[in-house]
């Protein structure tokens, strides 16, 4: 089974809607029914508004822990108040309460209770979901506002989507990663055998773009790069190029400004099934027509390798 995860530096560069269109896509060629697909981007999770899944289960995710007050052993000294650096504990007529929201959960409230009256609870921080859709099962999740943990959110999801792929003999997993270089995005990206990303022809394009490649660079993941609205700059689209081609990461396509793209997301259709014959639709095509020979040559040089260390272990 391979893993491909769609990256990019920043929201808003169009990475969903890519994502969106390659599972699409997918499903229509000689990988029907061998797909699976996560949604990695828990804080903001937006590729079922496109793939319109049917929820099938789902599971309360807990995460970090919170302090609590019991009240019935409070003595009100304040030495809780004294010790929180974070003003999570408040004070109204000797009594004293912990907002769950400003509290970062370092149990130093703990440890100074005299009364011991302060403990450490578990919340649920966001909830993981299994969908059916039409382009195959989608493992998604949703992070509650204000939560941490994220990164270990999308571990989660990914796993489960992994698990469930190897169970059903999927042959790709297909992940829309979140954006940025953090830590959700390194949880994504972890494991995965190549990377879209997917740039735009801005001032911080190559900026943004060069700081993921970094990120797939030192997981050892193999890069590409698609330009996505690549005609409204032309000279920032070859600036993408050129740094590409001094990384050996090849630039799969470009994808033109095509507001059919945005006619497709109010519709809730990837744009490749709202309206084939759209230029960004025939331009994604082309992107997956590259990606899948670049990691159909991935998995045939992985078996070449693993035949040679082979024959060499029988034959030394």
């Amino acid at each position: 089974m391979k893993q491909l995860v769609v990256l990019s530096g920043k929201g808003g560069t169009g990475k969903t809607s890519v994502a969106a269109a390659l599972a699409h896509l997918a499903s229509q060629g000689p990988l029907a029914g061998l797909v699976v697909l996560a949604d990695a981007d828990v804080d903001a999770a937006n590729l079922e508004l496109l793939l319109k899944p049917r929820v099938e289960s789902s599971e309360e995710f807990w995460g970090s822990q919170v302090a609590l007050i019991e009240q019935d052993d409070c003595v009100g000294c304040g030495e809780c108040v004294i010790a929180c650096r974070f003003d999570a504990i408040d004070e109204t007529d000797g009594v004293y309460r912990i907002d769950p929201i400003a509290c970062e959960g370092c149990a130093a409230c703990v440890y100074v209770c005299p009364t011991e009256a302060i403990s450490m609870h578990a919340v649920a921080v966001g909830e993981s979901f299994v969908s059916e859709s039409r382009y195959g099962p989608l493992f998604h999740a949703a992070l509650r506002p204000a939560q941490e943990n994220s990164g270990q959110l999308v571990a989660l999801v990914k796993e489960s989507a992994r698990q469930a792929a190897d169970a059903q003999g999927r042959e790709l997993l297909l992940i829309d990663g979140p954006p940025g270089t953090g830590c959700a995005v390194i949880s994504a990206t972890t494991g995965a055998d190549a990377a879209l990303i997917v740039a735009e022809p801005t001032v911080s394009g190559v900026h943004d773009m060069a700081r993921v490649m970094a990120t797939t660079d030192h997981f050892g993941v193999r890069a590409m790069v698609c330009i996505n609205k690549a005609d409204i700059y032309p000279e920032g689209a070859a600036e993408i190029e050129a740094f590409c081609a001094e990384r050996d990461a090849e630039v799969v396509g470009r994808i033109p400004y095509d507001l059919t793209i945005t006619e497709a997301m109010m519709n809730g259709e990837p744009v490749t099934s709202y309206r084939p014959d759209a230029p960004a639709s025939r331009a994604l095509r082309s992107i997956w027509r590259r990606v899948t020979e670049l990691l159909l040559d991935q998995h045939q040089d992985q078996h070449q390798h693993q035949d040679r260390d082979r024959d060499q272990r029988q034959h030394p």
